[in-house]
């Protein structure tokens, strides 16, 4: 054979071993991007959303939970955290879209999977972009979410809660609300609620306007509502009277002095300036009456909750997230709620003040709240010793919400539960 044969058949074994390994260098080489995710301006969100903008008002503000103008001026907060520098490899996702896939996540409690079809973004980045995100709504909006910092700022709080619940002095309302989490790795119990779901809770205070004055995210769901209540900056900024809360002033009508307090239900200790309702059984016509005004002002608190989670449906979820991750979410929620209310209150939730309901609910007689097997902290059982003087109070309001501070309708509201407890009472004889 000539060598120019041999050349030729050489060099057409070699490009046949180069050609099988490319193939095969092919084959296994990962790929690492969906070739849809490249159509994003074509698949995703920024069509839909720009036809919403100019067509449909009232679905943009379904989808983002608020109208555009109010969704611009968030915008033009939280942008310069969130904004992202185009690479030789790839264009970064607007602002825009990386807000509106926040939004758009906490107010559907979707899947990080099921929003990657809506956005054509992968599930990773999305998760990341949710992150961040939430993390500059929180810093951004900190000043939305902020007690009192004097004492004729409190007196506007309480004669808000005056004019709108009948209850003077009061100058919020105290309770706590669970989040559902997945079972953190290796916790245990820790998180087991006595409910039977692994939670963390939200610990909040609100005002007459329903926006929070106060919120506390992230402890172990296990904790009771006084226990966690304790361990609050708000308790010990209380405890140590930095509240700078009004000092005790004469009630329209009553000359005794009268302190400026918050409202909470039975799981909260009674002190001087947190009242609860009475407890025993035996309940008297004075204090079924004090009962159903200071559950009627407490009640603001859980209308808050409700209008939070019918708002950011992702608190109706099992979060599968890190409790600090979780902790993130449910605080971005919180802000946002405060964002809505002072920039939007017209539109974000309209409620008219109850000031002439009749109702029976707030009469009944609260009982302990169930706790199961709950550990609490010695701190925690400190508080529940009442003091003599907490009891004074409690007292002193009931006497006067039953003689000169009456409202015309609690008379016609006790004698329907009277009724209502007599026909129960027939029907187990």
């Amino acid at each position: 054979m000539c060598s120019n044969c041999i050349k030729k058949a050489s060099a057409a074994l070699l490009l046949s071993i180069a050609l099988k390994r490319k193939k095969r260098k092919q084959k296994g080489k990962r790929i690492w991007s969906q070739l849809w995710y490249k159509k994003r301006n074509v698949l995703g969100q920024k069509k839909l959303l720009r036809e919403l903008e100019f067509t449909s008002q009232r679905d943009f503000k379904n989808y983002v939970r608020m109208d555009k103008e109010t969704f611009e001026v968030l915008l033009s907060k939280v942008a310069h955290r969130i904004n992202k520098r185009d690479t030789v490899m790839r264009k970064a996702i607007p602002a825009r879209h990386r807000l509106t896939l926040t939004l758009r996540f906490l107010a559907s409690g979707n899947s990080f999977e099921d929003l990657k079809f809506l956005t054509a973004i992968s599930p990773q980045a999305i998760g990341k972009i949710v992150s961040e995100t939430c993390d500059a709504i929180i810093e951004e909006l900190k000043d939305y979410i902020k007690l009192p910092t004097n004492e004729n700022e409190w007196k506007m709080e309480a004669n808000a809660f005056n004019q709108r619940w009948n209850f003077l002095h009061c100058s919020g309302a105290i309770d706590g609300k669970h989040v559902n989490i997945k079972k953190p790795p290796g916790s245990g119990s820790f998180y087991f609620n006595y409910k039977k779901h692994f939670s963390i809770i939200m610990m909040a205070v609100v005002n007459a306007n329903y926006e929070f004055l106060m919120v506390d995210v992230g402890a172990n769901g296990r904790a009771s509502d006084a226990g966690l209540f304790s361990q609050t900056k708000f308790f010990k900024q209380r405890k140590e009277n930095k509240l700078r809360l009004p000092k005790p002033e004469l009630l329209p009508g009553y000359n005794e002095k009268m302190p400026f307090v918050f409202v909470a239900d039975d799981a909260f200790p009674l002190m001087e300036n947190i009242m609860k309702p009475f407890s025993h059984n035996s309940l008297e016509k004075s204090d079924i009456i004090f009962n159903y005004r200071l559950s009627r002002a407490r009640g603001l608190v859980e209308k808050v909750f409700g209008i939070l989670v019918s708002r950011f449906r992702i608190l109706l979820n099992t979060l599968n997230f890190s409790p600090d991750k979780s902790t993130k979410f449910v605080l971005a929620c919180c802000y946002l709620h405060n964002f809505l209310r002072k920039s939007k209150c017209e539109t974000y939730f309209t409620a008219e003040p109850c000031s002439n309901v009749e109702t029976t609910e707030a009469f009944e007689t609260p009982g302990s709240q169930e706790k199961g097997d709950v550990l609490d902290s010695l701190s925690s059982t400190a508080i529940r010793n009442t003091s003599a003087n907490a009891k004074h109070m409690r007292n002193k309001f009931r006497i006067y919400f039953s003689s000169v501070g009456t409202v015309p309708w609690q008379d016609k509201v006790y004698n329907k539960l009277v009724n209502k407890n007599a026909n129960s009472n027939r029907q187990l004889i």
